[in-house]
């Protein structure tokens, strides 16, 4: 037994002496200092690696400084570029054309002296200020154009019901003179209150069926529904859409009706989505 003991101890101390030695040499290789430079540089490739470009560019500043001449400065700041030109074409793409300007300028001030590089990104912000200045052009002449059509449309409205409320007054003044008078006299010849007697014919705009204005439109077909009947016209209805028509046709009808109950009425219809409604009467030969 001791023979035995006496042959294993030299073992154990030698594998205890070779353990100590691997420890040993293993901590000393942890403890070797770290040259900053190297730190330095490996911070930056993560900055730029994980996109934080901020970062990245302070970082490369103070290397500048601390690491003058080095040839892996150039390297890093061909990167850094690059990832800001990918990160301004994302920034076109989305329709951020400040972003992408942004970006552009940082690549600039990277590279200056590489504007080939930058050249691709700097056509396309430069593509995509011009369709958006031409496209707010168009918008804004097309805005102004509709805008002097409504108003066009609005000053033939009113000037369309001056007309019927200097005739209906005439009307009205009339009508009490006579009633004052007191003598017999013949009856009065109508009085036209929208069209032209001696025309071939007369345009009544309906501006009011695209505004939605179903009580100027009934107060409109009362003075027409009384030249139909007082100058015996037939009556074209002019609209833009097909549903339309007999909406106007049973306001006016209704309004004849009542004024002449035997009065045969003749309508006809014409579509038109371009034009601004309106009623055309023709008095008859």
């Amino acid at each position: 037994m001791k023979s035995f003991i006496s042959r294993c101890l030299p073992l154990l101390l030698v594998s205890l002496l070779t353990s100590t030695a691997f420890n040993v040499a293993h901590a000393a290789d942890d403890e070797l200092p770290v040259d900053d430079l190297v730190s330095a540089f490996r911070n930056l490739d993560q900055s730029i690696s994980r996109g934080q470009l901020q970062q990245a560019e302070s970082q490369l500043a103070s290397l500048r400084q601390r690491a003058a001449g080095d040839t892996r400065l150039e390297q890093y700041q061909r990167q850094l570029a690059e990832n800001h030109l990918q990160q301004g074409q994302t920034a076109l793409q989305n329709g951020d054309l400040n972003g992408a300007s942004a970006s552009l300028g940082k690549a600039r001030g990277l590279l200056p002296q590489a504007p080939a590089l930058t050249s691709g990104l700097d056509n396309a912000i430069a593509k995509a200020r011009a369709a958006e200045l031409a496209a707010a052009e168009q918008a804004q002449l097309e805005a102004k154009q509709a805008a002097a059509k409504q108003a066009a449309a609005k000053a033939e409205q009113a000037r369309q019901q001056k007309l019927a409320a200097e005739r209906a007054a005439a009307q009205k003044k009339a009508a009490a003179a006579l009633a004052a008078s007191q003598v017999p006299v013949a009856p009065a010849k109508p009085q036209a209150q929208l069209i032209k007697p001696d025309a071939a014919s007369s345009s009544i705009s309906l501006l009011m069926l695209d505004e939605k204005d179903n009580d100027g439109l009934r107060k409109l077909l009362d003075g027409v529904a009384a030249d139909v009947v007082n100058f015996d016209c037939a009556v074209r209805i002019d609209v833009r859409q097909a549903k339309d028509f007999p909406w106007v046709a049973a306001l006016l009808s209704a309004r004849v009706k009542k004024l002449d109950p035997a009065f045969k009425l003749q309508l006809s219809q014409a579509l038109n989505a371009e034009q601004v409604p309106q009623l055309v009467l023709t008095p008859k030969p």
